[in-house]
């Protein structure tokens, strides 16, 4: 009997960050804050509220600090109840209760398909959603939930999708996407980080899909691509041409945090909404847009 409900979840978050050092050089990418939450927090939370059991994020020599974040430290509650900071003190412990997770170290940085291949013994003969660590989508309802449920009702591999401008879409892949219905696509092909010749349309996987088990097997003989790495998109390029890929145009807004503009924008967009500080962050900003130091 097919299995569809989504209960597992894999976190990559081994790689090196190199596009936003100096600040990776000793802090994983995936703690920097956006205000003051780090990447990763986020990304977990939206697991969680996508009904998601169990997580497994794979990490790399260095990021023991990922662990510390979702562990509880007792020293620091007792400091907190001590001053009467309750409220702060049922955060800091809800942070460990958010999901079951465990970890398992990529040895070696092969690329995001080697990366998934290591979770096999995790996932089992189970579908599961793969929630990409440079990737923080903020909206109303959960990316992943909404993977989850395209999962539910077709029991096909599920990738999240976005327009990307055609300028850009060379750092991504380009999907042989045909409409279904509103938000859903028939994906029947894709290229990893096309030259313009190859680009085959807008629409690109950004961050998040939900993959049948049967994923595994593929990824064991799928040769290194782009890069010099294994690809997750070079074997989902096989599920593609097997008519088994469906997309979903997920609701959200998503940030690159592997990227400093990316980094910048979610500090300010999430800052300006944050219920503690928004509201003076504002004021801060169009006060210095008042004052000609530049303009909005």
């Amino acid at each position: 009997m097919l299995n569809t409900k989504v209960k597992k979840a894999v976190i990559p978050a081994a790689g090196l960050g190199t596009r936003v050092l100096p600040a990776s050089k000793a802090m994983p990418k995936e703690m920097l804050s956006i205000v003051d939450k780090p990447a990763i927090q986020y990304i977990v939370e939206e697991a969680a509220a996508s009904g998601i059991e169990d997580i497994l994020i794979i990490t790399s020599r260095g990021k023991s600090i990922v662990e510390d974040h979702f562990d509880r430290n007792p020293e620091l509650e007792e400091k907190l109840l001590a001053s009467g900071r309750e409220e702060v003190c049922r955060e800091m412990r809800r942070i460990s209760d958010l999901c079951g997770i465990t970890y398992i170290r990529q040895k070696e940085i092969r690329g995001l398909g080697h990366a998934v291949y290591c979770a096999r013994s995790f996932v089992g003969n189970e579908p599961f959603a793969v929630l990409y660590g440079d990737d923080v989508v903020i909206g109303p309802n959960p990316a992943c939930r909404q993977l989850c449920e395209a999962y539910e009702r077709y029991g096909l591999g599920i990738a999240g999708v976005k327009k990307v401008a055609l300028e850009v879409i060379g750092k991504y892949c380009s999907l042989d996407a045909e409409r279904m219905e509103d938000g859903y696509f028939r994906v029947r092909d894709m290229i990893e980080k096309p030259r313009p010749e190859e680009v085959i349309s807008p629409y690109a996987i950004l961050g998040r899909v939900v993959l049948p088990p049967e994923i595994f097997p593929i990824l064991e003989k799928t040769p290194p691509g782009a890069g010099g790495e294994i690809q997750l998109t070079d074997a989902m390029r096989i599920l593609a041409r097997q008519d088994t890929m469906i997309g979903v145009e997920y609701e959200g807004k998503r940030y690159d945090m592997g990227n400093k503009l990316g980094i910048l924008q979610a500090i300010v967009e999430v800052g300006l909404q944050h219920p503690e500080i928004g509201g003076a962050f504002r004021e801060y900003l169009n006060g210095m847009s008042a004052g000609g130091q530049f303009s909005l």
